[in-house]
C-alpha cells in the first residue's frame, strides 16, 4: 500500500540501499568529469606522442646500432657516442656554433631590446610604423632570406661585385672563409630582431604605469627607469628570448645549407652540428650515426638552455 514501508526488507539493508543509490549519481558524475578532461587533452597527447616522442624514441633506437656492409644491422650499445664524441668534424661544426652563439645573440637581443625601449618611450614619431617595418623581416621565410642575402653577397653578379665594379674598390667577399659565419649572422639577426623586439615591446606594455608616475615623481630620468623599472619588469621575457636564441643558434642549419652552393669553399658538410646530421643522413646513409650526433646536440642544447633559465630566473638576495 502506497505510503506504508516496507516491513518485509531489514531496515539495516533499506539504508545501506538508499545511500548506495544516492552515491551512486555522484561517482557516475565524477567519472563522465574525469574523461571529459582526457577527451580535451587526449588529442594534443596523440599529436605530441607521435610528432615529439616517438621520433625521440626511434632516433635513440638508431643511435645503438651500426649498419655495415658485412654483417648488416648490429647491436653496438654506445660506440656511436664514442664515436661522435672523438669525431674532429662534429668538434668543429660545435665549436663554430658556439661561437656564433656567443657573438651573434647578445647583439641581436641588444638591438631587439634598444628598439623595443625605444618604441616604449612614447617618444618616437611613427612608432607603428617602425614596429612593423622591424617586425616584416620576421615573416620572410628563411629560405627566401638566404637566398636574397646570399644574391646581394655575390662579387660577381649581387650588390657587393656592383658596388666594387661602379666604384672601383674591392671590398672583402662576404662569402669568404674568413667571412661567411659573420655574413649568416648579419642574415639571422635581420630576421630576428623583429620577432625578439616583439617579446620585449610585450612585456613592456603590461609593465604598472603608476610605476612611472612614481619615478617621475621622485625625479627619476630616463636611463634610472630603464634600468630600475623598465629592465627588472621585463627579466622574463629576456630568459625566453635568450633560451629561444640559444635553441636557434645550436639548430643553425637553413642559411648555411643555402649558401653552401653560392660558397661551396667556404661551408662544407660539417660546418653545423644539423648540417653534418643531414648530411650523414641523407648523403652518407649514415642514419645510425646521423641519430647520435642529432641526440648529443639535443643534450647539449637542452643542459645549456635549463642552466640558463636557472640563473635567469634566480631571485636576487
Amino acid at each position: 500500500m502506497t505510503g506504508v514501508p516496507d516491513r518485509s526488507v531489514p531496515e539495516g539493508v533499506a539504508l545501506v540501499t538508499t545511500a548506495v543509490t544516492a552515491t551512486a549519481p555522484r561517482s557516475l558524475r565524477r567519472s563522465r568529469r574525469r574523461w571529459t578532461g582526457w577527451m580535451f587533452v587526449g588529442p594534443f597527447m596523440l599529436v605530441f606522442a607521435l610528432v615529439f616522442l616517438a621520433p625521440i624514441v626511434y632516433s635513440l633506437y638508431l643511435s645503438v646500432f651500426r649498419t655495415q656492409m658485412v654483417g648488416g644491422t648490429t647491436f653496438v650499445g654506445l660506440e656511436n657516442y664514442a664515436q661522435a664524441l672523438a669525431d674532429p668534424q662534429f668538434w668543429e661544426g660545435l665549436g663554430r656554433v658556439s661561437l656564433f652563439l656567443l657573438v651573434q645573440v647578445p647583439i641581436m637581443l641588444g638591438i631587439a631590446l634598444l628598439v623595443a625601449l625605444a618604441i616604449d618611450s612614447g617618444r618616437l614619431y611613427g612608432k607603428s610604423f617602425f614596429r612593423i617595418s622591424i617586425f616584416m623581416p620576421y615573416a620572410v621565410p628563411a629560405v627566401v632570406a638566404a637566398l636574397m642575402w646570399g644574391f646581394m653577397y655575390g662579387t660577381r653578379f649581387g650588390l657587393v661585385g656592383n658596388i666594387n665594379e661602379a666604384l672601383g674598390v674591392s671590398l672583402p667577399n662576404p662569402l669568404s672563409p674568413d667571412l661567411v659565419l659573420a655574413s649568416i649572422g648579419n642574415i639571422v639577426t635581420w630576421e630576428f630582431v623583429g620577432y625578439n623586439m616583439l617579446i620585449f615591446y610585450s612585456a613592456l606594455r603590461v609593465v604598472p604605469h603608476s610605476l612611472y608616475e612614481a619615478a617621475e615623481i621622485d625625479g627619476a630620468g630616463q636611463w634610472r627607469v630603464i634600468s630600475a623599472i623598465k629592465l627588472p619588469a621585463i627579466r622574463g621575457a629576456l630568459v625566453i628570448a635568450t633560451i629561444f636564441s640559444i635553441i636557434g643558434s645550436f639548430q643553425l642549419f637553413n642559411e648555411p645549407s643555402i649558401l653552401q652552393s653560392l660558397a661551396p669553399n667556404a661551408i662544407t658538410t660539417s660546418y653545423t652540428p644539423n648540417l653534418y646530421a643531414y648530411s650523414l643522413s641523407f648523403s652518407g646513409q649514415q642514419y645510425n650515426y646521423s641519430a647520435t650526433v642529432a641526440i648529443i646536440m639535443g643534450l647539449i642544447t637542452m643542459v645549456i638552455a635549463y642552466v640558463v633559465q636557472l640563473r635567469g630566473m634566480r631571485k636576487e638576495p
